[in-house]
């Protein structure tokens, strides 16, 4: 199937729910693919950026009867579903799946199947999780029908779980307990170079089914892996204590305390860390050239991972969002374990006063107007500030009225102003952790609108979340008073006559 004919390839793509199938079906949708998705659960699906792009069928591959129609027409099948369950009948439950779809597959003339497996060594016993993850590539390519089967490690990027599993352990523990394999050697792959293998394979020469190993240019061991997140996440080194003892199943208990990971993915990952993950062959390169930037180094893979973060943006849901956008980028069907912790404090209340008006008093803030609330905190944050070597509440603002982008006020700067519609500031105060306030106004008829007031606050490590939950106790105070004082200040205004109301000129 090396050779591609005028009209473009119809593929079906399984798991397109999850982490990578939510990310490869817009890329294939660029690359001119006619592209169909699979799910269980479409409305899912409803509100992803690329939905208005493909076309969504209602199937279960444990049910041979809704996959007939879902594979008629089709050139290419994706197989990205696998199970992180690390107990029950999940192995049984994967093999009968693979078999279904190999069976749909064959029976709808389907030219090619593309798998993503797990990277493994040869000769050794595999945990349950690559077991099962190996046994569904071979029937696939028992089916008769050529199929690629890439065998990827630790994929980097915001919402892979082997990746979160790094993300969360190394934020929350300045000092971690864990199980030998920390000295196992990974060669980890960033999550765009892994849809740079699965989107060139619906189309790539291929003389026989076969596997393919991949991975990134790094070759490290787990600990490695997370110092070096430690060092582009802004924190310090992190202590690790190897506990010959601690098994996966104790292990994936302690996941499940301190993070957010589900104990049994926790297991699953833990027990597929056993054995050393690194390419044995180079045959995808004969195949499949690299990415045309090259493979992409584990640390510029973190990196892009947070860069959602360090990049100077709060908009931390996949709401804005486009097809366009970086692999790393979050989706609405990633799961809700998945990305940087972030702490937000949002608050609303509407005016009896003109839009205009409103957002006079929002854009007066700061400086010698002060902040609308609690002004005693304020001065004490400042002072504080300053102790540790940071600005302070000193340099006050440049124009007692109005502001622009990139305007220091207090110890905050303006990040992003929309006149008359949002005022967005960025901390600049010494903190654990990135801080915005911003506000937003909308009117809701003649006389009346609406504030709409958020603060966002993106830990660094242990001491940021212990610094949030510190400052906690004040926040109803503080924010609450600052939502209150702005609209009553904003009604004050709009009770008082006009400058010129019943005088006389002389």
């Amino acid at each position: 199937m090396g050779e591609e004919t005028n009209s473009p390839l119809h593929v079906l793509v399984t798991g397109a729910t999850g982490y990578i199938g939510g990310r490869l079906a817009p890329r294939l949708v660029d690359a001119g693919r006619q592209v169909r998705v699979l799910a269980r659960s479409p409305d899912k699906l409803r509100e992803v950026p690329w939905a208005a792009d493909v076309e969504i069928a209602c199937g279960d591959l444990g049910d041979p009867a809704t996959l007939r129609e879902a594979f008629t027409g089709i050139d290419v099948v994706y197989y990205l579903v696998h199970s992180m369950t690390a107990g029950g009948r999940f192995e049984e439950v994967e093999e009968r799946n693979a078999r279904n779809v190999a069976d749909a597959a064959v029976a709808a003339g389907v030219r090619r199947i593309v798998y993503l497996g797990g990277l493994h060594p040869a000769g050794v016993d595999l945990s349950p999780h690559l077991s099962s993850r190996t046994r569904v590539g071979e029937i696939l390519m028992d089916s008769g029908i050529p199929t690629v089967v890439l065998q990827a490690g630790v994929v980097i990027g915001s919402g892979s779980a082997s990746f979160e599993m790094i993300r969360h352990l190394t934020n929350r523990l300045p000092v971690m307990t864990t199980p030998r394999w920390v000295n196992n050697r990974i060669q980890p792959i960033g999550v765009r170079d892994v849809l740079h293998y699965l989107e060139a394979a619906a189309a790539a020469p291929l003389a026989r089914s076969r596997t393919f190993d991949i991975g990134g240019p790094d070759v490290l061991r787990y600990g490695e892996m997370m110092q070096v997140y430690a060092e582009a996440a802004g924190l310090y080194r992190r202590r690790i204590v190897v506990l010959p003892v601690l098994t996966p199943k104790l292990a994936g208990l302690w996941i499940g305390l301190v993070t957010p990971i589900p104990p049994s993915i926790g297991r699953a990952l833990l027990e597929s860390l056993q054995n050393d993950a690194v390419v044995r062959e180079h045959d995808i390169d004969d195949v499949i050239a690299p990415p045309a930037e090259g493979l992409t180094p584990y640390r510029v893979a973190v990196e892009l991972a947070l860069a959602r973060i360090h990049d100077g943006t709060v908009e931390t849901t996949w709401a804005g969002a486009s097809p366009e956008g970086a692999p790393s980028d979050p989706l609405p069907s990633d799961p809700d374990w998945a990305g940087e912790v972030v702490f937000t404090d949002e608050r609303s209340q509407d005016a009896d006063a003109d839009l205009d008006v409103l957002w006079d008093v929002v854009e007066s803030i700061g400086g010698e107007n002060g902040w609308y609330s609690f002004p005693l905190a304020w001065s004490v944050r400042g002072w504080l500030d300053r102790l540790v070597g940071g600005v302070g509440l000193t340099r006050g603002r440049r124009n007692p009225r109005r502001l622009n982008t990139g305007d220091p006020l207090d110890f905050w700067r303006v990040e992003k102003i929309e006149r008359h519609a949002l005022l967005r500031l960025r901390a600049e105060m010494r903190a654990p952790g990135g801080a915005w306030l911003e506000w937003r106004v909308s009117a809701l008829g003649p006389g009346r609108s609406r504030l709409d007031q958020r603060a966002v606050f993106f830990p660094r490590g242990l001491a940021g979340r212990l610094y949030w939950y510190g400052i906690l106790p004040f926040h109803g105070v503080i924010f609450r008073g600052m939502t209150s004082n702005i609209t009553r200040a904003a009604e004050r205004i709009s009770e008082e006559p006009a400058p010129d109301s019943g005088r006389k000129t002389f």
